[in-house]
């Protein structure tokens, strides 16, 4: 076998490790309203396109939304009105912190634990990072209460959405702020907020 051939066989079997938004194609969130619930209909799907456990990501939303919830059959019920957008960004804030690699940005990745300690290591580029649990303490409730509806923030932008939207970090808050890219420090205006999830516009 000569060299271009064996070059060519030997191509063939890397893994496709090309952009990651045209690899991790997630579905829109599903919302139902139900009384005085809504439910997140496709929340099963969801977690099979992210290769983690449907429980695990429903056990996220209910952190950042801020509400307690039921889980069934691929299909979970929260407590309080949400829209399809709240759904969407919490699925966003679990992308960032239990799927994307943060040296790659790519989403091959397994949660694993190590002495106890829950890790995401990538299987693209070896990156291993420790996952961390978010807790409510007070001084994080201080925190919280620092983000409200209505006022304006200068905040960095340290991330992006999958659909393009700027992320930003305040507290235990998660924000996203359409028209900003990484890197920008801008000036914002919180429009509304739902549990730890914040939607802003560029003031």
């Amino acid at each position: 076998m000569d060299y271009e051939s064996s070059l060519e066989r030997a191509m063939e079997n890397v893994p496709d490790i090309g952009g990651d938004d045209e690899r991790l194609q997630i579905p829109d969130a599903q919302a139902q309203k139900d009384g005085a619930f809504t439910r997140f209909t496709n929340l099963g799907e969801i977690a099979d396109v992210l290769s983690r456990e449907t429980a695990h990501l429903h056990r996220f939303v209910q952190r950042e939304l801020g509400t307690n919830g039921k889980l069934g059959d691929g299909r979970s019920r929260y407590n309080g009105t949400f829209s399809g957008q709240d759904f969407d960004a919490a699925i966003d804030a679990y992308v960032e912190e239990y799927v994307r690699c943060s040296e790659c940005g790519l989403p091959d990745t397994r949660l694993v634990r190590e002495d106890r300690t829950p890790m995401l290591r990538c299987d693209a580029c070896g990156a291993f990072r420790p996952v961390t649990k978010r807790s409510s303490s007070p001084q994080q409730q201080q925190q919280r209460e620092a983000v409200e509806e209505g006022k304006t923030y200068t905040v960095e932008i340290t991330g992006t959405g999958r659909k393009g939207d700027g992320v930003a970090e305040k507290g235990e808050y998660t924000i996203f702020v359409p028209g900003a890219s990484k890197g920008d420090v801008v000036e914002i205006y919180i429009k509304n907020i739902s549990g730890n999830l914040a939607f802003a516009r560029l003031a």
